[in-house]
């Protein structure tokens, strides 16, 4: 079905088509609501590897399902590999130049997982988006790619700055050219990125690459913690939604190391999508910004478990494991400045109580404690 999109100059044009990968997780199907609802038709890529990453709980099905039964005719979607090129490729010529913006949000998303497999991990990440990017150059080169990248291609270095240790967190040195956030300026070389870090590095400026050496229209935005209820939260993988979920189930949350006072700036998958649209309306070649909650919104594990508890009225069961995750950052804030100088009509909306009060609402039916005899994960 091709349908009419209205852009802010009011002027219309003829059919409009929007490719989001990994459609059917957090940012994914935050952005295929968002598009679908500024008029493109939204064709969705996602054969739900998030389960076979993590478990059943983990799957995004559900997700798809729900997206399919509100949108109807606007959504079409697709169970296909973004490993798998001639899928892909068959799929992108169909629509050709249709495709008015990708947005690649499809990953292997776990610094622990990357160890296990990190073939698969490398191949998803960096040679599936390479493959997006390729087809794009082929099929629809007009077209905005607006990639998922991640702060995690800043590797460990984030861990070297200057830290203080308060009461409930590490916070950073005043006075420090970063107080308000870590910018784009940081180098992402000589540090340990872990394997899953890397992956994504490769990612990152294959995209930032496709930019420069064709002139495509190409965004990398590294984000910190993207989160929201549309997260199927996993213990490694997607740290606001399994705080609340394991309180509310009664699990056993385990803290890897830092005394439970490392930070983490948190985004709302809706103020994710909004910054993507601004770039869809008014695209750049090459650019890379930093999105986050930035100082707006974020909080260490031990403050986070202070707001579940609040919000449940239930004590977090809780683990301390001594050890740290390799390449994990002890402080992260980074700014959006760099973004708001060149969208200044974006504005951030949700910090992180409202963001925990709607992920423990949207689940308060569905992530209950287990009944007698019944094994979770």
């Amino acid at each position: 079905m091709l349908r009419w999109f209205l852009p802010p100059t009011d002027q219309e044009w003829l059919v409009s088509v929007a490719f989001v990968t990994g459609s059917g997780g957090l940012i994914g199907s935050e952005a295929v609501r968002h598009f679908a609802g500024l008029g493109l038709d939204v064709v969705g890529i996602d054969n739900d590897m998030r389960q076979e990453f993590f478990g059943e709980e983990a799957s995004t099905a559900w997700n798809v399902r729900r997206l399919t039964d509100e949108l109807g005719e606007a959504y079409s979607h697709h169970s296909i590999d973004i490993r798998d090129r001639g899928a892909l490729g068959a799929l992108f010529k169909r629509y050709g130049r249709d495709v008015a913006v990708v947005i690649h949000t499809a990953a292997q998303p776990s610094h622990d997982w990357a160890v296990r497999d990190p073939f698969t991990d490398f191949d998803v990440n960096a040679a599936g988006t390479l493959n997006v990017l390729q087809n794009v150059r082929e099929h629809c080169i007009e077209a905005p790619v607006i990639h998922c990248s991640t702060n995690k291609v800043y590797g460990d270095r984030p861990n070297s700055l200057p830290l203080v240790e308060l009461e409930t967190r590490w916070e950073i040195e005043p006075g420090h050219p970063y107080e308000q956030g870590i910018r784009e300026d940081m180098s992402i070389d000589a540090c340990l990125h872990s394997i899953f870090g890397a992956s994504k590095v490769a990612a990152d400026v294959m995209v930032q690459e496709y930019g420069r050496y064709f002139g495509m229209k190409t965004a990398c935005f590294r984000g910190g913690t993207l989160t929201g209820p549309a997260h199927s939260a996993t213990e490694l993988h997607g740290f606001l939604g399994y705080v609340m979920r394991a309180n509310m189930e009664r699990r056993t949350y385990k803290i890897f190391g830092y005394q439970g006072k490392q930070v983490r700036d948190a985004i709302h998958s809706s103020d994710v999508v909004s910054a993507f649209e601004a770039f869809f309306r008014n695209p750049r070649s090459a650019a890379v910004y930093n999105l986050g909650g930035g100082r707006h919104s974020n909080t260490s594990n031990r403050e986070a478990f202070a707001l579940a508890e609040q919000i449940t009225d239930q004590e977090m069961i809780t683990e301390y494991v001594e050890a740290n995750r390799i390449g994990d950052h002890k402080w992260w804030i980074g700014s959006n400045e760099a973004f708001q100088a060149d969208y200044p009509d974006w504005k951030q909306v949700y910090d992180v109580p409202m963001i925990m009060r709607e992920i423990y609402e949207a689940n308060v039916d569905k992530w209950v404690p287990a009944r007698d005899g019944e094994v979770r994960p």
